[in-house]
């Protein structure tokens, strides 16, 4: 039976990292490679997560939970990005409870970093090339074009997410 069990884990490996790196979550910066396709701006980074935010936890904020300089609207932003063009549910999932690719964000066990929002800003920036636990790897900013702003609104959503 084990020997089954270790046979079926080597080869949905394979299968579920090729299904990250078309994704977005891992792999190159996600760039088709065609020169003549226009960058995704910031506001369109945002607006894309609309669509895809049916499922995303609800978002109720008790303002007293907010590190210092985070604001209600930082969070709704990040919980777009989040949704959208920061592809974070790819790997997260809409729901931000994670699966094989990465970790769960809703619940108060930290694996790569130790919670605080500081820490989760920094992440976002610098990815992480080397998960503690999971298969996935994560680029720095998910490998898409994020300003500091929206890196800031992603942390502020991930960071509300595991306190809500």
């Amino acid at each position: 039976m084990t020997m089954q069990k270790n046979s079926t884990l080597t080869l949905a490996a394979p299968a579920v990292l090729a299904i990250a790196l078309i994704a977005g979550c891992g792999g190159d910066s996600g760039g088709s490679g065609d020169a003549s396709e226009p960058a995704a701006t910031g506001s369109d980074l945002t607006s894309q997560g609309a669509a895809r935010s049916g499922g995303a936890p609800e978002l109720s904020i008790d303002p007293a939970l907010l590190p210092e300089g985070v604001t209600v609207e930082m969070v709704q932003e990040g919980r777009d990005l989040f949704n959208g063009g920061g592809i974070c549910f790819t790997c997260h999932t809409v729901e931000a409870t994670g699966g094989p690719l990465a970790p769960d964000l809703t619940d108060d066990v930290w694996i790569n970093v130790d919670g605080e929002y500081s820490s989760i800003v920094e992440l976002v920036k610098t990815g992480v090339p080397q998960p503690v636990e999971h298969l996935g790897s994560m680029l720095p900013r998910a490998g898409m074009p994020l300003t500091d702003e929206q890196v800031n609104a992603v942390a502020a959503y991930a960071y509300m997410l595991s306190r809500m």
